[in-house]
């Protein structure tokens, strides 16, 4: 992944399928080019209620330990190979896991004629949900609630796009992604099945520029078979 993903659905929507009280306060709106730093929803864990939540948080996990939060757009990824045992992630790994919903995720691949975007989803009616962690971090008055997204080594089709993916978690383990005394069992690719059903969409270079956003983002976009055209992943990613 090259750091972006789109995340449109409204709090109501989110709140009834994660079945998770919501806590947005009216902060959501939809977001077809989600950058690191970004504010956008989570569902995690509170002890303030016995059910999950539904929040705010800016992508990029910024430890508690950090002097500032400037250097949260080097953060929105952990390694799903490295997480249990990295400084940074270890601990939000084992107690504070979240889940990312997501429409898709957008990767960018390098042809002879240029950059050519791709946009991963199961479609319109799927809600994708990314393994994540998150942190709060405080200064003075100040309180952030961050999060990263968990990647792993990419599997078939998705392989072509890039070598890196989102751990995208199937509804089944949402509920132990969030739960479970030990995750090390998740940290694996989703089924093939459920694989199968994430599309690689060619969209417009348009998305980009960050300063971009709305629906004609993630429509399709005539491009050259991935399976018969020369391509190369775009080296530079947070991913």
């Amino acid at each position: 992944m090259c750091g972006r993903y789109a995340s449109t659905r409204s709090a109501a929507e989110l709140s009834a399928l994660f079945e998770a009280l919501d806590e947005t306060a009216d902060e959501l709106s939809p977001d077809y080019n989600v950058a690191p730093t970004d504010p956008v929803p989570i569902v995690r864990r509170s002890a303030r209620t016995p059910s999950s939540v539904l929040c705010v948080a800016r992508w990029g996990l910024v430890p508690p330990w950090a002097r500032d939060a400037s250097g949260a757009a080097r953060m929105i990824n952990a390694r799903a190979e490295t997480v249990a045992t990295s400084r940074v992630f270890a601990r939000p790994f084992a107690e504070r896991r979240c889940l990312v919903p997501a429409d898709g995720w957008y990767e960018w691949l390098r042809r002879v004629d240029g950059k050519q975007p791709y946009f991963m989803t199961r479609g319109a009616a799927d809600v994708l949900a990314f393994a994540g962690v998150w942190s709060t971090w405080s200064t003075g008055s100040t309180r952030l609630l961050t999060f990263s997204v968990l990647t792993l080594p990419a599997e078939g089709d998705l392989a072509m796009v890039h070598n890196r993916m989102p751990l995208v978690l199937e509804p089944a383990r949402w509920a132990a992604w969030l739960t479970a005394a030990d995750p090390t069992g998740l940290l694996r690719p989703p089924s093939r099945e459920y694989a199968a059903g994430i599309e690689l969409r060619p969209v417009s270079a348009a998305v980009g520029d960050v300063r971009n956003d709305g629906p004609d983002l993630v429509r399709a976009v005539a491009a050259p078979s991935l399976v018969t055209s020369t391509v190369e992943p775009l080296n530079p990613t947070l991913f």
